[in-house]
């Protein structure tokens, strides 16, 4: 939507988050008509500050969701909020357009864009492919699920700069305009299921960030995701691909011009039109451990070479980056014993990456809200590197019932309790692991309040 148009419109804004409010605060700053609507409880409101929004001169009601949300011809609406909400299926019945957040600020951006998505490490290779551009010398702002809104720091991008962007699902199912000049998408694996009601809906909705991008732009994809690429075969921008598993140079498909991958040990970077073949590294010099974090940093070389920045800064911010907190994060060895926080472990997958990426000897700590975790597909996995598990959450009798003819498990109340169990079942040389494979919201406000509790508790041992 053009500027002088977005002037002439009147939007409603649902939802009073951090990303509800600055989007609001964008439009009415550039002139729009804007009216904020919240119905959450009362608990949950005293998180807004309302005098922002009169600060603002944003009209807005906290508490319910009134009638006067429909009088608007837009409405853009909070990621959680589901399509199949009443209020949302009378707005498209109404013929209001349903944008997210990201789509608005785009309106507004005059730097380009990479945009990340993925079921996994999507946060991890946001975060890198920002440390690659900024040791670049590079104005760049990192934003999205990670840090802050994107229509937050809109404002403050030139044509010089350029903004990184994690993007969910839930925001890539309503944009319209929205077009990166990058756009990665690490993996796809069934997530989020009840929110779009079924797994083909899930995937149309990442494809999104495919769909506005022209011949110019790059199309970044897991070549070893047979199921992205094979959806990915008829998108209109180039294509770059990477891979631990294949020599992408000789791979079966030769229309493959642009990609890096892992041979003998070595990340090699190539580009066909440019006639580029060159290594970027050895692996053993990343920093960040695991085969999933070989895969985010392929990903992040990508994006930094499509705007040529050299491969001497790539391999220099690979080897000093340490990771993102709450995924895989190192907190602390006490007498020999390591301890990991994982809490952005919130699906089945993201726990294997975890598992994984440790040899053995661990303590898990498991469990919380979770929607029908199949956990037999980890059992050989906890069989051979789980010593013991520490249940929590909501689904901790699921979980000792499912695991207690594999392991040892336990039962935690509180994470204090869960913290405290993992430290006298270890021994030097063992790994607490915090990876629970659950949403948080039955004990915690959030992943981030999960592994924040975690690590207190840790830094209390001694």
């Amino acid at each position: 939507m053009e500027i002088s148009e977005i002037k002439k419109s009147s939007f409603t804004i649902l939802g009073g988050g951090r990303s509800g409010i600055a989007v609001a605060k964008l439009l009415r700053k550039s002139g729009a008509k804007v009216f904020l609507s919240d119905g959450s409880s009362i608990e949950k409101l005293k998180y807004i500050d309302e005098s922002i929004l009169t600060a603002a001169e944003i009209e807005y009601e906290l508490g319910v969701h009134s009638e006067r949300i429909f009088e608007n011809e837009v409405i853009i609406k909070s990621p959680g909020i589901s399509p199949e909400n009443e209020i949302i299926k009378k707005a498209k019945s109404l013929g209001i357009k349903i944008y997210s957040e990201i789509e608005v600020a785009y309106w507004f951006c005059k730097s380009p864009l990479i945009a990340i998505t993925g079921t996994n490490g999507k946060t991890t290779t946001t975060v890198l492919t920002g440390e690659i551009f900024k040791k670049a010398g590079i104005d760049v702002k990192v934003c999205g699920n990670v840090g802050l809104a994107f229509s937050e720091i809109v404002s403050e991008l030139n044509e010089d700069s350029v903004a990184v962007l994690e993007t969910s699902s839930y925001q890539l199912n309503d944009i319209e305009e929205f077009r990166p000049v990058v756009s990665v998408i690490m993996n796809i694996t069934p997530d989020h299921l009840d929110w779009h009601r079924g797994f083909e809906n899930y995937l149309d909705a990442k494809l999104k960030i495919f769909s506005n991008q022209k011949d110019e732009d790059m199309a970044v994809i897991n070549f070893d995701d047979e199921i992205l690429r094979k959806a990915t075969e008829k998108i209109n921008s180039k294509k770059a691909y990477f891979s631990i598993k294949e020599n992408l140079l000789n791979a079966e498909d030769q229309k493959i011009e642009t990609g890096s991958f892992i041979k003998n040990g070595k990340v090699l970077y190539f580009d066909k039109a440019k006639n580029i073949e060159e290594e970027i590294m050895e692996t053993g010099e990343i920093n960040i451990r695991g085969n999933h974090n070989l895969y985010n940093s392929l990903a992040s070389v990508i994006s930094a070479r499509y705007f040529e920045i050299k491969k001497e800064i790539i391999k220099e911010s690979l080897t000093e980056f340490t990771g993102v907190e709450h995924r895989i994060e190192f907190v602390k060895e006490i007498r020999g014993i390591s301890f990991y926080n994982d809490s952005k472990a919130t699906n089945i997958d993201s726990l294997i990456v975890a598992l994984d990426s440790f040899e053995g000897d661990l303590i898990l700590i498991l469990g919380g809200r979770e929607t029908g975790n199949d956990y037999s597909v980890i059992d050989k996995t906890v069989k051979e590197k789980v010593k013991q598990i520490i249940a929590i959450g909501e689904t901790k009798d699921k979980i000792n019932k499912h695991f207690k003819n594999i392991t040892k498990v336990s039962n935690a109340e509180t994470m204090e309790e869960a913290v405290i169990m993992a430290m006298s079942a270890a021994k030097s040389g063992d790994i607490v692991l915090l990876s629970p494979a659950c949403k948080s919201f039955d004990m915690f406000d959030s992943f981030e309040h999960r592994g924040s509790e975690f690590k207190k508790f840790v830094n209390l041992l001694n």
